[in-house]
């Protein structure tokens, strides 16, 4: 079941002694990781439409996946790829070999 979520106005007081409302709005959540799904260090927490108006700086990190991996996932994938391309050279070889 989804329940809908009220934002209450809020009366605030100004330096001017005066009451007025003030708008809640919405939390703004931390990008995640889109491999292990944890919290991207470096990025700002905001609603989507408020990341247009936020620099690139505050969007994303100087990084391959900046924006949407985290460090030891994007190593992974690093790694990963290294590993394979060692086994294909390894496989060439022996396949040389196996000819010869």
């Amino acid at each position: 079941m989804v329940q809908r979520v009220t934002y209450r106005r809020r009366f605030v007081k100004t330096p001017g002694a005066r009451l007025v409302i003030s708008y809640l709005k919405k939390k703004g959540s931390v990008p995640k990781c889109g491999d292990c799904g944890s919290q991207l260090a470096g990025l700002k927490a905001s609603r989507p439409y408020a990341l247009k108006r936020l620099s690139r700086r505050h969007k994303t990190v100087t990084r391959a996946y900046g924006g949407s991996r985290c460090g030891k996932c994007v190593r992974q994938r690093i790694v990963r790829a290294f590993l394979i391309e060692e086994r294909d050279i390894a496989k060439r070889l022996l396949k040389s070999a196996h000819k010869k």
